[in-house]
């Protein structure tokens, strides 16, 4: 235990099992109410009602984006500090509540949700109870699982002045060194000339040619794609004028101009034209050192069992828009087991299907991520009250990631069986 907040450890701990029982009520709701990415209005509400209740100022469709919130407490020191001119340090946790379409709660969401709440919620009983400068933001994220809602909310301020921010998922294995790679997709539309099939074929151009050329070529481009990036493509309609696929790899630009190259150049050889629309891009998620070692040593000493970190940086994950605000702030994005609380692994209950839909609402699952959630509280307070702590947090931040944050960090290359958070 870090000698800043050993004395606050209780405190944090007791006010999350305190909360046990209304958190697993919320978590149990959201799971049984799956919505999609920018239709959580049932999530949205229990979420900031709760909040607002636990006595946190709550903004509701927080930046104009509906089913977004912001959630805030400031502890009663805090104003008496800022006043007499002391550096004043603020913390955020974010609670993603998204669905998938089909499979609902597969990625944890419901978890995810209740997560960001406990951890603030034992931070906040520390501050009140011995009088400790710090301010709180809960960040309610929606749509990580399309588009990401994260990205907006980092462009319209949401994450401003916070110190460092975090968030924990759910997963069949406790890893907090994952390798987190960036994703990017573009909507392909080949656009060609409608003719009689049979009286004056050659009359046509078809845009499903151009598509299929594409699709063809992406598959033999993936023999000289290294193990850090992966590209996959659907056909979302074939049969009428325009036809679309998608993209996904990381952001390394050399892979990003030969898809690109190939696509129009798929068009060019069938005489199509084409439309490429930019969908969404994450970036990687760089592990700040401080906050990830806090996190591991508050964990293992709540009997959390982990792989060497070698092992753990082995396997790699999917991809999430907490990348993009651990490009901006520093942060963290550890994943834990729901499967077992010793250290079981079971690869089965993958993120994404629907085994780990229910298990995402047993009473395994909750007790895993109050032991996750107060990890983060207890790194939150750590940078809250310990001194130098926050300053040496942002001292790597600045060292590991690129100015700016808009670079995708340079990964080594991993081929193995991934047991990440798996969304996208």
């Amino acid at each position: 235990m870090t000698p800043g907040i050993q004395q606050y450890s209780d405190d944090v701990k007791h006010a999350i099992d305190h909360s046990s029982s209304s958190l697993h009520d919320i978590s149990l709701q959201i799971h049984a109410n799956p919505e999609l990415g920018y239709e959580e209005v049932f999530a949205h509400k229990i979420l900031t009602d709760y909040l607002e209740a636990q006595g946190f100022n709550v903004t509701r469709g927080a930046y104009g984006i509906k089913t977004a919130f912001v959630a805030e407490y400031e502890s009663p020191a805090t104003a008496a500090a800022a006043a007499r001119g002391e550096t004043v340090r603020s913390v955020g946790f974010c609670s993603e509540y998204d669905a998938l379409p089909g499979v609902g709660h597969a990625c944890g969401h419901n978890l995810i949700a209740i997560a960001g709440l406990a951890a603030a919620l034992g931070v906040k009983a520390a501050l009140e109870k011995h009088n400790l400068v710090g301010r709180l933001r809960v960040i309610g994220t929606p749509a990580e699982e399309t588009t990401g809602g994260k990205i907006p909310l980092i462009e319209k301020g949401a994450f401003d002045g916070l110190d460092a921010c975090m968030m924990t998922h759910p997963s069949p294995a406790d890893v907090v060194y994952s390798t987190i790679l960036s994703v990017g997709g573009y909507k392909v539309e080949y656009f060609g000339k409608a003719s009689h099939a049979s009286a004056s074929p050659w009359e046509g151009i078809n845009a499903l040619d151009a598509l299929v050329t594409a699709y063809n070529a992406l598959g033999l481009l993936r023999q000289q794609t290294a193990p850090t990036s992966r590209v996959h493509c659907i056909i979302t309609n074939g049969g009428q004028a325009a036809n679309s696929t998608s993209f996904i790899s990381n952001k390394e630009q050399s892979l990003h101009n030969n898809v690109v190259r190939i696509l129009n150049a798929a068009a060019e050889s069938t005489g199509c034209t084409v439309k490429l629309t930019k969908e969404m891009e994450y970036q990687p998620v760089p592990h700040n050192e401080l906050l990830a070692g806090r996190y591991t040593q508050y964990t293992e000493d709540l009997g959390t069992k982990y792989l060497p970190r070698a092992m753990q940086e082995a396997l790699p994950s999917g991809s999430t828009d907490m990348g993009n605000v651990a490009h901006y702030v520093p942060g963290i994005h550890p994943v834990y087991n729901i499967v077992g609380l010793n250290g079981e692994l079971d690869l089965t209950v993958s993120n994404h299907s629907i085994r780990f839909t229910e298990q995402a609402k047993t009473e395994v699952a909750h007790e895993a991520t109050l032991r996750s959630a107060k990890g983060l509280a207890l790194t939150g307070l750590d940078l809250l009250v310990e001194p130098g702590f926050a300053e040496a947090v942002k001292a790597d931040f600045e060292a590991r990631v690129p100015k700016g944050g808009n670079v995708a960090l340079q990964m080594k290359a991993r081929a193995a069986v991934g047991a990440g958070c798996g969304c996208h």
